[in-house]
């Protein structure tokens, strides 16, 4: 008996070392402290408290200093939360129906031949062409600005998403597809268990760029003809002069576009968990 607790307690020894190594390795990952980022922001507020400190001795108020906006942020936080969901409105449903649309339709032009003749000329030339040129015609053409403004969206968020797709659907290797045949998978069944599954980081990718993409055009669609939203918000403190609250605006505008690509990337982690 002692000698078989002996042997198991040195065959279990180098792994416990090995356990205890990797915790300690993970906790001190976790210790680690990112001071490049917060030395970047901190020579940035430094440098627009120095600058607007300057403009204003020139009598100049069109960059007020920090604490300033600060204060303007904190005020306007009630009205900034309503001008978020309205501009979420526009955007999710725009955001989402060019996903569904650019996966489903890059899938199949990706993996159909003839499909793909058909339509890859037609998006060489729609793809390039500037979202915010719609903006006007579609304001003037559909009933509401709601409406208009989620087809922007859509428009914009629509072409990364389909590009990447097709990508990903001609990335498959050819000995998935011969698998897939021999193991009689219909084409439906080859799409959803087998394209599918391998573009899927090309599909993240162009969904990446889509939503970076539908927040710039729903801000410049808000700037045309909203009655609320974030765009909305700068726009009408730019017109009244009140330049700490058009600030506040901004800047709380990058923190939600942060916020949100900040969440597809955690969505985008744990779908593609393999690639950790």
């Amino acid at each position: 008996m002692i000698s078989e607790t002996s042997t198991l307690d040195a065959v279990s020894a180098p792994a416990d070392t090995r356990d205890d190594a990797d915790a300690g390795a993970t906790r001190s990952a976790r210790l680690a402290f990112a001071w490049e980022p917060w030395l970047l922001w901190l020579a940035l507020i430094a440098a627009w408290q120095g600058i607007a400190s300057l403009i204003a001795g020139q009598g100049n108020p069109l960059l007020p200093p920090p604490v300033v906006v600060l204060d303007a942020l904190w005020q306007s936080l009630p009205e900034l939360f309503t001008g978020t969901w309205s501009s979420l409105l526009i955007l999710l449903p725009g955001f989402a129906l060019a996903v569904v649309g650019g996966v489903g339709l890059g899938l199949v032009a990706g993996t159909s031949p003839r499909l793909g003749r058909a339509f890859f000329p037609f998006a060489k030339v729609a793809a390039p062409v500037p979202p915010t040129v719609y903006i006007p015609y579609a304001i003037a053409v559909l009933p509401t600005f709601h409406l208009s403004a989620t087809f922007v969206v859509f428009v914009g968020a629509f072409w990364p998403v389909f590009q990447n797709t097709v990508a990903g659907a001609h990335a498959v290797e050819g000995r998935h597809r011969d698998n897939a045949a021999v193991l009689g998978f219909s084409r439906l069944e080859y799409l959803r268990k087998v394209v599918f599954p391998a573009s899927l980081p090309h599909i993240f990718s162009g969904m990446a760029v889509g939503l970076g993409f539908g927040f710039i055009l729903l801000t410049v669609a808000e700037l045309f003809g909203a009655n609320a939203g974030l765009g909305r918000f700068v726009q009408y403190y730019a017109d009244f002069a009140d330049y700490p609250r058009m600030v506040a605006g901004i800047l709380y505008t990058g923190v939600v576009t942060w916020a949100a690509m900040t969440v597809l990337e955690r969505v985008r982690a744990r779908a593609l968990f393999w690639l950790r």
